[in-house]
């Protein structure tokens, strides 16, 4: 059974998408860190919602989960629509190369239609629109959705906080057009 990945963007810079991939066997145990994480109240973590001591805790925790996150960097797109099918496109090429079997991406109602289009169209092309099933989720819906979350809103931010979250990024990938 192949890896599961974990997606969400950031667009405070042009648009960088984290993909945080963890091994199966992670996954189960990396989920219940993550939960124990939200504050009582809480549906889930929204990084940019949370103090700054807190992120730091945060990003500790993540740092031991043993995920390794490739961001796709599509900041030299002046369209967010084709930087984002761009950022898809490299992320199933990816994905098939690495046998994922899982893809959750943080759940964008304005782009769910055309994520689905792009998404069905690379994965038939890969050859894996068998063997690689993905959902669009919130956040509160799968709470590793808290990781890429994180490590994006990090990279975009800079100083203290990319720095923190760096030991977690295997690759920064430029995509063009």
């Amino acid at each position: 059974m192949g890896p599961h990945i974990f997606v969400d963007e950031t667009k405070e810079r042009g648009l960088i998408l984290a993909a945080a991939v963890l091994a199966r066997h992670r996954v189960s145990a990396a989920r219940q860190v993550v939960s124990g994480l939200t504050l009582r109240g809480q549906r889930s973590i929204h990084f940019c919602k949370e103090r700054p001591e807190r992120r730091r805790e945060i990003l500790m925790a993540f740092r031991r989960l043993g995920a390794a996150v490739v961001l796709y960097d599509a900041s030299s797109h002046r369209d967010n629509r084709a930087a984002r099918e761009a950022c898809l496109r490299a992320l199933i090429a990816d994905a098939a190369k690495v046998g994922a079997e899982r893809l959750v991406l943080e759940l964008d109602d304005s782009r769910r239609v055309a994520d689905v289009r792009t998404l069905n169209h690379e994965l038939r092309l890969a050859g894996v629109a068998e063997q690689l099933r993905y959902d669009h989720l919130r956040a509160h819906e799968d709470h590793l959705l808290a990781l890429p979350d994180a490590i994006a809103w990090s990279w975009a931010r800079g100083g203290e906080w990319k720095a923190m979250a760096r030991p977690m990024v295997d690759e920064v990938r430029p995509v063009g057009d």
